[in-house]
């Protein structure tokens, strides 16, 4: 996926599953099974010590699957998943260290954004697109529809509560995409049920698609 537009891969698709992984050698068979469900993109995160391989191992055998970074909570970790082959960085705050590192060298990065002050931190530094986390927490859709008032410009991208039963809730002009663990479940990775990964990335294809 050399020269790619990680934004517009993103809003195109409009899932991004957010992937847990315990044991790097299933993160290639995970990205797989999202691919086959319609969903070749995962954020993997680094919330666990095989996260930085899992990226690796995806970025060097799946190359139809846009992988990236999730939970990356500082330059260091935003450094060596760059390094490792992220070809994007997701961030649950607004760290603004990553963020000037990433725009400085042409690494797609989504802050974690979800008050106006912050908002507006992202603006400065030329960004329009923000992760909205936890998105059941802070409001939901309703919160996302109140904040693109003042923000007309800024897609949103949710995560945190999200699943088939709310999906639908969040599609709308001022969200880039969905994300959730809800797509690629932690358990059904490590008990290896890759099928059952691929059926809940169609099921939730089919409602994003529908409302297109």
């Amino acid at each position: 996926m050399m020269g790619i537009d990680v934004y517009k891969t993103i809003e195109g698709i409009g899932l991004v599953p957010v992937v847990v992984i315990d044991d790097a050698a299933d993160a290639a068979p995970a990205a797989a099974a999202l691919k086959a469900g319609g969903a070749p993109v995962m954020e993997i995160t680094l919330r666990t010590e095989a996260g930085l391989d899992a990226i690796e191992s995806v970025a060097g055998n799946v190359s139809d699957v846009l992988v990236g970074a999730g939970t990356v909570l500082s330059l260091d970790n935003a450094i060596e998943a760059v390094e490792r082959g992220a070809k994007y960085i997701v961030s649950p705050g607004f760290d603004m260290k990553v963020v000037s590192w990433c725009i400085e060298r042409g690494v797609a990065i989504i802050p974690g954004c979800v008050t106006p002050t912050e908002l507006l931190a992202a603006i400065g530094m030329g960004l329009n697109v923000v992760k909205f986390f936890p998105a059941n927490i802070y409001g939901g859709a309703e919160a996302i529809k109140a904040l693109s008032g003042p923000f007309p410009d800024i897609r949103f991208l949710p995560t945190g509560g999200i699943d088939l039963d709310n999906l639908e809730d969040f599609l709308m002009p001022q969200v880039i995409a969905i994300g959730g663990g809800w797509l690629c479940p932690r358990k059904n990775i490590k008990e290896k049920q890759f099928d059952h990964i691929t059926e809940i990335c169609a099921k939730s294809v089919d409602i994003v698609k529908s409302k297109l």
